[in-house]
């Protein structure tokens, strides 16, 4: 939701270059468009360049597509066969034994690392292919390599037993059991329902630069956002079980809703990498309050001023006198009025706004992001989890790029994502899979969103991987206890989680294959 210091910025990657197996880090952007005959392809390196970028965002967006086979689509055998071989040979040599040598098209090699080609290049030259080609490969030798020791669901369990630095890394999917939507889902985000009320970009809501020239949008559909103040998930309190263990490193979450607060993870230990609902600024002097000073006024859909403002104007300064208008009220400036305006006579001093400190667009990310993960976490993190995040929001979404290649990773959210190799994928729903993961390292997680006795079940999810390391976790219709998970948030008291004696780290004999 911000911008701020980089991380790994994708477009500083090189770019393969098709047209020369010797230099496969130039950019294709000069170089690859240069090579080509086929006029349909631009040759100026600006426009070239400008081509990267469209890609870029492009891939960022990208649907995962089933490799079907056939003149134009790889099979799912063969994109494993080609992937395996750009890392065993490297780009240069990789482009000499496929489109080089005529061995097989760009634009069905595209479809080896999953990307299908988009519909503006339909009917083109095979060479029309090669910048998105090199885009591609140069994000596949980008990734970080899964680590094939881990994968399965027991796996995991594991390693949360043994792990003493566990960094985790939260999005909007841990928050919606609790009703809280998330931001980008297709149909039930709250992105989706901007579109349905007619924003094009629903990203505006939260530009900085709109908020303050119009604070009156935000304040009329920030009302769907709001958090609960007294509640939390139990995933949410997963992340405290593991504080109260020693075990968490820090918890980067990229929510604004507060929750983990209120769950008791140690300020120290938190990062709200997009700002909260905690506190609200004056975007006028400054002046903090707490949030949820202002949620009344959210949900009224008025613009709260600063109090603060209002205290202060009300004191007449000498020699000063407001201009009234000819019904008695004091004359507020329009914007349409001339900014170069000599007399002051409109200069009337106004309160600000109060803007809660969640981070807009066009804002930067709280220092403290780069310097804890910079100077404390990156060296010393044994485990990540990464849960209900799509990880596309940059630069918390490059985090997994920088740190150390040994380090396992475990995925858990309801969909999968493919720019990221994770070591271990749990699909399902958020407090389902921590509350499965608990139980198989012997964890007590309570939680009144938890009934007793709870047990999932895991099935494997076929991918077109060599190795199995993605499971879907469910829960039957009923639980062994006869109960459902499903409870009320308002009717769930919750508990803090307990530590269970030393027994319960147990190695972990079950199967869940």
């Amino acid at each position: 939701m911000a911008t701020g210091e980089v991380l790994v910025n994708r477009r500083d990657l090189p770019v393969v270059d098709l047209t020369n197996t010797d230099s496969a880090a130039r950019s294709a952007a000069e170089q690859a468009m240069a090579a080509s005959d086929d006029p349909s392809v631009p040759d100026d390196s600006s426009d070239g360049i400008d081509n990267v970028s469209l890609y870029e965002d492009l891939l960022d967006e990208v649907e995962p597509f089933e490799l079907s086979g056939g003149p134009d689509v790889c099979t799912a055998e063969e994109a494993r066969a080609y992937r395996k071989r750009l890392h065993e040979v490297g780009a240069g040599p990789f482009v000499f034994e496929t489109v080089t040598t005529g061995k097989v098209s760009a634009k069905k090699l595209c479809t080896a690392f999953n990307i299908k080609p988009p519909p503006f290049l339909d009917g083109a030259a095979d060479s029309s292919y090669y910048q998105l080609l090199g885009v591609v490969i140069a994000r596949e030798l980008s990734k970080r390599r899964r680590l094939s020791e881990y994968s399965t669901m027991e796996d995991a369990a594991r390693l949360l037993q043994k792990s003493k630095n566990i960094m985790v890394i939260t999005g909007a999917g841990i928050s919606t059991s609790l009703g809280i939507p998330d931001f980008r889902s297709k149909n039930t985000g709250f992105y989706s329902k901007l579109r349905e009320m007619g924003f094009e970009d629903p990203e505006q809501v939260f530009d900085i630069t709109n908020f303050d020239e119009d604070p009156t949008i935000f304040y009329k559909l920030a009302g769907d956002i709001l958090p609960d103040l007294y509640n939390w998930t139990p995933t949410h309190e997963f992340i405290h079980l593991l504080q109260e263990k020693g075990k968490l490193l820090t918890n980067y979450t990229q929510n604004i809703d507060n929750l983990e607060s209120h769950a008791g993870i140690d300020p120290e230990k938190l990062v709200q990498c997009h700002g909260s609902w905690a506190t609200a600024t004056c975007r006028e002097c400054g002046h903090q309050i707490p949030g949820e000073d202002i949620f009344q006024n959210i949900r009224e859909q008025k613009v709260a001023e600063c109090q603060e403002c209002v205290r202060r104007l009300a004191v007449p300064r000498p020699g000063m006198k407001r201009k009234r208008s000819s019904n008695g009220g004091s004359r507020k400036r329009r914007q349409s009025d001339d900014d170069d305006d000599s007399d002051g006579q409109y200069d009337i001093p106004q309160p600000g706004v109060m803007k809660p400190d969640i981070t807009f667009f066009g804002e930067g990310l709280p220092s403290r992001f780069f310097t804890r993960l910079r100077d404390h976490d990156k060296d010393v993190v044994d485990l990540v989890i990464v849960i209900g995040t799509s990880m596309k929001v940059a630069p918390v979404s490059e985090v997994p790029q920088i740190l150390r290649p040994n380090v396992p990773q475990i995925y858990i959210s309801r969909d999968p994502i493919r720019h990221i190799d994770f070591d271990v994928n749990l699909l399902g729903d958020c407090d389902v899979v921590v509350a499965e993961l608990c139980r198989l390292a012997g964890w007590d997680l309570k939680h009144k969103m938890i009934p007793e006795g709870l047990r999932a079940e895991v099935k494997p999810v076929e991918t077109d991987d060599d190795e199995q390391h993605t499971w879907k976790i469910y829960l039957p219709k009923s639980t062994q206890s006869g109960k459902v998970l499903v409870v009320k948030p308002e009717e769930a008291k919750v508990e803090k989680s307990t530590v269970q004696k030393p027994k319960s780290e147990e190695p972990i004999n079950e199967s869940t294959a």
